[in-house]
């Protein structure tokens, strides 16, 4: 196929890149979020804020490798996909638990998470979700700051 819309190996580097970015800076806009939430008192919100600034960080990062197709939420999965371990596997185990448990009561035997996820569980979200973005910001950009 010919023309503008044909898919080259450029193209596609430069749309998945693109993504890759779009990605990566709604990451960063959840983890504003998450901040706004946890200013806020809203832990088990930040949990599951941090949890998705995660999951979006590492996406980014799948395409910008132009992986094509990404079909987990669960952070460590991904992590092991992509052969990563250390800083990013720990990080990746922290938020996981909150994909679920930060937005249904039936997560647990009783309470809603509102009642249940603390201020620390929030923290600790947060510094994960941190860490998971620069590291991947980093890769990106080794170059920035």
């Amino acid at each position: 196929m010919e023309g503008p819309w044909a898919i080259t190996n450029d193209n596609f580097r430069a749309a998945s890149m693109t993504r890759s970015l779009d990605w990566l800076r709604q990451a960063e806009n959840d983890l504003r979020w998450a901040q706004h939430s946890f200013d806020g008192g809203f832990f088990a919100q930040t949990c599951f804020c941090c949890q998705q600034a995660g999951e979006k960080a590492l996406k980014a990062y799948c395409l910008h490798k132009e992986y094509d197709v990404i079909r987990s939420h669960s952070l460590f999965q991904i992590v092991r996909a992509l052969g990563e371990n250390g800083e990013l596997e720990n990080c990746a185990r922290e938020l996981d638990i909150y994909y679920i448990s930060g937005r249904y009561p039936d997560a647990f035997p009783g309470g809603a998470p509102f009642e249940l996820l603390t201020a620390g569980q929030a923290e600790r979200a947060l510094q994960a979700a941190r860490s998971i973005y620069a590291i991947i910001h980093g890769r990106l950009f080794p170059n920035d700051p």
